[in-house]
């Protein structure tokens, strides 16, 4: 009989039985449970069992928290229930169940996207760059920019849009990359078709939207416009798609004989027809359509009511490339009537996504691998450059997003209300102001400020009590100088550093387990380096079997501590983790214990942090820990135990 056979008989009775449990995994602290009713779980029930340290609900899975046995209590709890657990991946992919389409649509945006991250924010940079150099008109009575005034300006303006171009035109091509990544399909494949969607052959997206006559194939009996689809997002995801189960239904036909001929020649061939001949095609229909409702909406007696509806859906339309149409209407706007009101509007739309990434970064304040995307993010958006904002941080926790439209709305219908009106097509952003007809400037100035503020107090208010369900709202308050545990031997006096790096307070990790001291005190580091050591001498008590992302130690006083490396890290099921000890290895302080890869932990979307928490406190004595500064592993001391 197991040791927590009853518990786990307890356990599975409170969460509807075996019936109501759809996948059930665990992870170093925790059981993971997808339930096919969430309803059914008697959660004050489960919160009062001894052996249970708290729970909580994210991304669709139940999680139970156990602590460092949770091992031992998951093989009880299966025996008992006569269920087969399965990988972290096959809950993380039950647990969709448990979603709505808009947060698996989210969540494959998130997904996609990722990897593409930082080119977005250094694309975004460069453009903002560029737009302060060659678009705003600053010098001799607002005549000239200092692209005008320099040729050393003018030269660099001129190269560096050799990356921006590389960025955002040839998106297609690392969305379609990234596409069949995810989706385990082979990656060349997708970028051929990427490229297929922006090349030179083809007619510039921006040149059709500004009404350039386009060329096409003429098949005889029938012909097919020769348009790019550069910038595009929804075209890119949707041939990509197409191309991953094109290539999954040949090869599950194609005989392997045939196959490395077969399956990719009419995989790629008949996803490059799909997008050009009917996805594209579709897509600047509707694009079309947008265009003359956009016209006749800002220019028609019900424009108020049209500023708020295009306020509102202006940062959808750059997520689906339609925005390119915009650029016609404001075209054709300034040519018939001196100016053009849309202009101010779109933006407003980019101040007010800039402004709920500016929230992002208070919430945030104290997660620096967070920061590391949202503060370049909101810089490149505050310039005009939306894409980093939006696909890095705004539409990944969603709510963000949606915030940012509202803001855009309300400034959207102040602008139209007061006539707002742009001498041309300038910079986005905050820098839009300088493109603002003279007698309007302090309207757009109003409509700026409402900008800012509503979508930061809106994000404020939702991702407070959004981020801190999810544990991603730091605490305020600091970590105590001393928290009283109990005694200890003079046999250990103090803990060297895990990692190098900063040492920070438990209560600033974003995880409510760690920061909430569910499994109990400690401490985080943020790591500069990439491998795991022994902070005292003991022995190894438990290593993560299969994913290797954390252990737990006991030392020779008795306490014991659990060490895990970067958080929700289980789901990279041991890529990039390489354990050198095993349970029941004795270890001095300083040795190594476990290496890991952050680039990869980065990649995957996961913060490196890494924390070290005492699970069984020793008798009689504070640990005091020392945080707020860079340490280096197996030198400096990050807890002292005192009598």
């Amino acid at each position: 009989m197991g040791k927590y056979q009853q518990e786990a008989a307890q356990l599975l009775e409170l969460v509807g039985g075996k019936a109501n449990i759809a996948a059930v995994s665990h992870c170093m602290t925790r059981m993971r449970f997808v339930l096919n009713d969430p309803k059914r779980a008697d959660i004050p029930g489960i919160e009062k069992m001894k052996v249970v340290k708290g729970t909580f609900t994210q991304a669709g899975q139940f999680q139970v928290i156990i602590g460092n046995t949770v091992s031992d209590f998951y093989n009880d709890f299966i025996a008992v229930a006569g269920i087969e657990g399965v990988s972290k991946e096959a809950v993380k992919s039950a647990a969709k169940q448990n979603q709505s389409t808009l947060q698996r649509v989210m969540s494959a945006l998130a997904e996609i996207f990722a990897p593409i991250i930082p080119a977005l924010i250094t694309g975004g940079l460069i453009l903002g760059f560029r737009n302060c150099i060659d678009s705003l008109y600053l010098f001799e009575n607002g005549t000239k920019t200092l692209c005008d005034l320099s040729q050393f300006w003018a030269g660099l303006d001129s190269f560096l849009w050799l990356i921006g171009e590389a960025v955002f035109h040839m998106l297609p091509v690392g969305i379609c990359w990234s596409v069949t990544k995810k989706m385990g399909t082979t990656q060349m494949l997708g970028i051929v078709l990427g490229l297929t969607l922006v090349s030179g052959q083809l007619l510039n997206a921006y040149a059709v939207a500004g009404a350039a006559e386009i060329p096409f194939w003429d098949f005889g009996f029938f012909r097919v416009n020769m348009i790019g689809y550069q910038a595009q997002v929804i075209l890119a995801i949707l041939a990509a798609f197409t191309l991953v189960y094109l290539e999954r239904f040949f090869r599950k036909i194609c005989p392997a004989v045939v196959s490395m001929i077969v399956v990719p020649f009419c995989s790629l061939v008949l996803s490059v027809v799909a997008a050009h001949f009917i996805l594209g095609p579709i897509g600047w229909k509707i694009g079309s359509i947008i265009s003359s409702v956009v016209y006749a909406g800002i220019s028609g007696s019900f424009k108020v009511v049209f500023g708020a509806v295009f306020g509102f859906a202006y940062a959808p339309l750059v997520i689906t490339g339609l925005h390119h149409m915009s650029n016609a209407i404001d075209m054709q706007l300034i040519a018939d009537f001196g100016g053009t009101m849309l202009w101010p509007m779109i933006a407003l739309s980019n101040i007010a996504q800039g402004s709920a990434v500016l929230s992002m970064i208070f919430l945030q304040r104290k997660d620096a691998d967070a920061q590391e995307v949202n503060v370049p993010s909101c810089i490149s958006c505050y310039l005009g450059v939306t894409e980093p904002a939006m696909f890095g941080v705004n539409l990944k926790h969603s709510f963000p997003f949606l915030c940012g439209m509202i803001g855009s709305a309300c400034a959207a219908v102040v602008c139209v209300a007061t006539s707002t009106t742009a001498n041309a097509i300038g910079v986005g952003g905050l820098p839009g102001i300088l493109s603002i007809q003279p007698a309007y400037m302090g309207s757009f100035a109003i409509c700026t400020l409402i900008a800012v503020v509503v979508p930061f107090v809106l994000t404020c208010v939702a991702g407070k009590r959004r981020l801190a369900a999810a544990g991603g709202v730091p605490a305020d308050d600091p970590v105590p100088a001393a928290v009283t545990v109990q005694t200890v031997p003079a046999k250990v006096q103090s803990l060297c550093a895990f990692l190098s790096g900063k040492a920070i307070a438990i209560t600033e990790v974003p995880d409510q387990v760690f920061s909430q001291k569910v499994l109990g005190d400690g401490l985080a580091i943020e790591p500069t380096d990439s491998t795991l050591v022994a902070p005292a001498d003991g022995e190894i008590s438990v290593v993560m079997d299969g994913s290797n992302h954390a252990c737990g130690m006991k030392l020779a006083n008795g306490m014991e501590i659990l060490m895990h490396i970067g958080l929700d890290t289980v789901d990279m099921n041991g890529d990039g983790f390489t354990a050198h000890i095993k349970e029941g290895d004795k270890v001095k302080a300083g040795d190594r214990l476990i290496s890991f890869d952050p680039a990869k932990i980065k990649a995957a979307g996961h913060p490196a942090t890494t924390m070290l928490v005492i699970t069984e406190e020793s008798k009689g004595c504070k640990p005091v820990f020392h945080t707020g500064k860079t340490v280096t592993a197996g030198r400096d001391t990050i807890m002292t135990l005192e009598d």
